[in-house]
């Protein structure tokens, strides 16, 4: 059965902890030192009885003294009179992402293209690869992140694939939740793209996730990321939703 865009919104706040979070009549209020908009944005999960204008006010002045810009994350689960307030107070759209899902029912499990090993734990080497994939260079950052992933209440599926050298070129991560996993941080060294690297690390963990009794998988794709979201749609996956963030920028 298809998940609701409820399922798939909690699913993806479990998968992805932020490094403090601030409960606020209803809205989390998410701060990790801007590392993603998702991990530093304001999410409602419940109904409102404060003034929504007297809200978004408390949340400005909150990430004003946090240093970073005030950003809201929008989906269809909200109303559209909420995201014209932001328009009135001079909010813009940035990163809009595509989400994506798969019925693992009919799912044939087949081998890689290339060699990919599971780990059911994040360690420290997996995290150190994804900053020098991502070039994450940023001291803070490099601080925080690791116990946002060792922060993450579910069970994890590490992917990885290293070269003749031992060196980690590529990476993935399964995250299970109900009956449904989570695929992310998907990187791949830019030396050894277009090898089908990404698309071995995605076959692995679907093909584990499918073994370990999972029903269907999710993702999300930033708008515009043409080569992966043909990779995805090739894999069966298929488009759901969207959502985008409004951020006001710090003046």
């Amino acid at each position: 059965m298809k998940p609701t865009i409820k399922t798939i919104e909690d699913l993806s706040l479990n998968a992805w902890p932020s490094h403090q979070i601030q409960l606020y009549d209803g809205w989390l209020l998410r701060f990790s030192y801007f590392y993603t908009h998702r991990t530093n944005c304001v999410e409602q999960i419940g109904p409102s009885s404060i003034p929504i204008e007297e809200k978004i006010d408390f949340c400005e002045d909150a990430y004003h003294r946090w240093g970073t810009p005030s950003i809201f994350k929008i989906t269809p689960l909200l109303s559209d009179d909420f995201e014209k307030r932001l328009i009135d107070r001079r909010y813009v759209v940035q990163h809009v992402t595509e989400v994506m899902t798969l019925d693992l029912t009919p799912w044939q499990i087949t081998t890689p293209p290339v060699d990919v090993r599971i780990e059911r734990t994040i360690n420290d080497r997996w995290i150190q690869s994804l900053f020098a994939l991502k070039s994450t260079t940023s001291a803070i950052h490099r601080q925080i992140v690791p116990s946002m992933y060792h922060a993450i209440p579910k069970d994890t599926l590490a992917a990885s694939i290293t070269n003749e050298d031992g060196q980690i070129v590529a990476i993935g991560l399964g995250i299970l939740d109900r009956s449904y996993m989570g695929i992310y941080a998907i990187h791949v060294h830019p030396h050894y793209r277009g090898r089908k690297y990404a698309r071995s690390v995605c076959t692995a963990l679907l093909n584990r996730g499918k073994e370990l009794g999972m029903t269907g998988a999710y993702l999300q794709v930033v708008e515009g990321n043409t080569p992966a979201k043909r990779l995805y749609l090739s894999l069966g996956f298929e488009d759901f939703y969207s959502y985008w963030f409004r951020v006001k920028e710090l003046f």
